[in-house]
C-alpha cells in the first residue's frame, strides 16, 4: 500500500530510518483557507536554451534550469487557469535586472540581458496581477508582500516556481513564520539539480508546507465558486 503522506519524488532517496525519524511531521495535508498563488521567479533566465539537459544549456546561460523549467509550463499554466476562475489571486514575483551588486545568492553572475528577469512568455501576469520585485531570495525580505496578502485577506498561499532549493524554500520558511498556511505544488517547482529538488520538498513538506500534487490542487481549486 502505498504510504500517501510520503508518495512524492523523493521515495527514491529517502531512506525508511529517515522517515521513521520524521513521523512526528506526519498529519493532514490540504489547501488553506483564503488562498493566493505566489509564483517565484519565473522570469526568462530560468528558461533559456530551452528545453534542454541543464548540464548543456548551464554551459551558454548560466542560471538556467533547462529541461526542469519547461517541464513545469504546462502544470503551472494549468494551475493559473484554475487559480484565477475561482478568484484566487496569483501574486508574482522577479528581480530588476540593476540592483547594483545586491544578489538573491552567492554565485558569481555574469553580464544580464534588459529582460531577463521579464516573466517567461505563456506564464505572464494579468493586468490586477501582483508583481513584487526582490533583491534576496525570499519573496518577504525587504518587500511589502505580506502587507498585501494581509490587505486581500489572505491566509494561505499556493507557491509554484523556482528554484526548489532557494527562492522557493526561503519564501516558503518565511511565508510560514508570517502565520501562513502554505501548498508547495510538486509539478510546479524546479530546480536546477534534481537532487536538491527532492532533499528541500521532503524538508520543507514535513516542516513548513504541504506538498500537494497538481491533480489534488487543481481538484480543489475547481470546487471553489467561480470568481468569489
Amino acid at each position: 500500500m502505498t504510504d500517501a503522506f510520503e508518495d512524492y519524488c523523493w521515495k527514491d532517496i529517502v531512506s525508511a530510518e529517515t522517515l521513521e525519524i520524521y513521523a512526528a511531521y506526519r498529519r493532514d495535508l490540504f489547501v488553506g483557507p483564503r488562498p493566493a498563488v505566489l509564483a517565484i521567479d519565473l522570469y526568462k533566465k530560468a528558461y533559456l536554451g530551452g528545453n534542454r539537459r541543464v548540464s548543456e544549456v548551464n554551459r551558454e546561460f548560466s542560471g538556467s534550469c533547462g529541461e526542469h523549467a519547461w517541464n513545469a509550463i504546462a502544470p503551472t499554466q494549468a494551475l493559473f487557469k484554475a487559480a484565477r476562475r475561482a478568484g484566487v489571486p496569483v501574486v508574482y514575483t522577479t528581480r530588476h535586472a540593476d540592483t547594483r551588486g545586491v544578489q538573491s545568492t552567492l554565485r558569481r553572475m555574469g553580464r544580464q540581458g534588459e529582460d531577463i528577469y521579464a516573466i517567461q512568455p505563456g506564464l505572464e501576469p494579468e493586468p490586477d496581477d501582483l508583481v513584487i520585485y526582490k533583491e534576496r531570495a525570499s519573496a518577504f525580505f525587504g518587500t511589502p508582500l505580506s502587507a498585501h496578502l494581509r490587505r486581500m485577506g489572505i491566509e494561505s498561499l499556493i507557491i509554484c516556481g523556482e528554484s526548489t532549493s532557494g527562492c522557493v524554500r526561503a519564501s516558503t520558511v518565511d511565508a510560514y513564520s508570517h502565520g501562513f498556511h502554505n501548498v508547495v505544488v510538486e509539478e510546479c517547482v524546479y530546480d536546477r539539480s534534481v537532487l536538491s529538488h527532492k532533499v528541500n520538498l521532503f524538508d520543507m513538506h514535513h516542516k513548513y508546507a504541504d506538498v500537494l500534487h497538481i491533480a489534488d490542487v487543481l481538484a480543489h481549486l475547481e470546487g471553489l465558486p467561480a470568481k468569489r
